[in-house]
């Protein structure tokens, strides 16, 4: 996919960073510096998330919530950028065929009861859908500027990071900011259970796919700010929306660090053997009979031009 244009003005560029700089404070959570151990082993775990390692990180700040329809909204604005789900593209069918498809994005549709539960089924691909129109071209994010961002790829992310001059965290960050100083807990409050006492995040209630029953009251994606934020101050990061991180997936990339001792300040691997970016946090499509997404050590992949209704983005900076 292409990258943002190379005619976008520095001086714009720098305009933004200035009228932007003063309030990092507000918009950033500061990140201590700190060890912690990296990886799962409750018997929601899969594979990818060890064996468990010790990982040194140096600080630096993090945006507060998910990057918002609104905030997205002046990256465009001021630069022109059109997203990856708004281009067109030639893609080869099963045969070798080269086929054209019309600009759109992977819609969520509930099952019916009955309907075969498979990822193929509640995951449609839909013509017009883009950060926009989350939904499709009838969909409209009007009234919804405190929401994330979707349907923005991991290229989108990247553009957008690098316009403030931020960029996104490696997984090891991430994980380390989810788990908000809290030792060896699986999820960013504790250890409480997701569906026990009151809502803690925005995720799937009741049979996924077929029944949700809003326990936490949103069907779909919540404002950010809409539940407690954990120890550093960082909301949502479990739930709502799945987040981009900067690193490749690479299911043993754990096995790894750990023989190679690396555990200060991992990038993630170097090569990219499985054509996939990392997505952490789970989103409003998650349930325990599912993906457990919300657990701070769960990891999700995709390719970097994949755009999702559930999948949005958070930034970092260097301290």
């Amino acid at each position: 996919m292409k990258s943002l244009s190379l005619s976008l003005s520095l001086s714009l560029s720098l305009l933004s960073c200035n009228s932007n700089h003063h309030t990092l404070e507000k918009e950033m959570v500061l990140i201590p510096a700190g060890t912690y151990e990296m990886g799962g082993n409750n018997p929601q775990s899969r594979e990818d998330e060890s064996p468990k390692h010790l990982v040194t990180l140096r600080s630096f700040w993090m945006d507060e919530t998910e990057v918002t329809n609104s905030q997205f909204k002046k990256f465009v604005d001021a630069t022109g950028y059109v997203t990856t789900a708004e281009k067109d593209f030639d893609y080869k069918d099963d045969s070798g065929n080269v086929k054209h498809q019309k600009a759109g994005s992977l819609v969520f549709h509930q099952l019916k009861p009955g309907e075969d539960k498979n990822v193929n089924s509640w995951w449609k691909f839909t013509e017009g859908a883009n950060w926009k129109h989350p939904q499709g071209p009838n969909s409209s994010i009007a009234g919804k500027d405190n929401f994330p961002v979707v349907q923005v790829s991991w290229e989108d992310a990247k553009e957008y990071a690098k316009f403030l001059k931020k960029r996104l965290p490696t997984e090891a960050e991430w994980e380390y900011a989810a788990r908000g100083g809290l030792e060896n807990n699986i999820y960013p409050w504790g250890i409480e259970r997701v569906n026990d006492g009151k809502a803690k995040c925005n995720s799937w209630s009741g049979n996924f796919p077929y029944e949700n029953t809003l326990t936490d009251k949103y069907e779909r994606s919540a404002p950010v700010k809409s539940f407690p934020p954990n120890n550093f101050g960082l909301y949502d990061m479990a739930g709502n929306v799945w987040e981009w991180c900067s690193d490749w997936y690479d299911k043993d990339y754990y096995s790894f660090c750990l023989n190679n001792s690396n555990f200060n300040n991992p990038q993630g691997p170097e090569n990219n053997f499985s054509g996939q970016k990392v997505m952490r946090g789970g989103s409003f499509l998650c349930n325990d009979s599912y993906c457990s997404g919300f657990r701070v050590a769960a990891r999700m992949k995709s390719t970097p031009e994949t755009s999702l209704e559930h999948t949005g983005f958070r930034c970092v900076k260097d301290k």
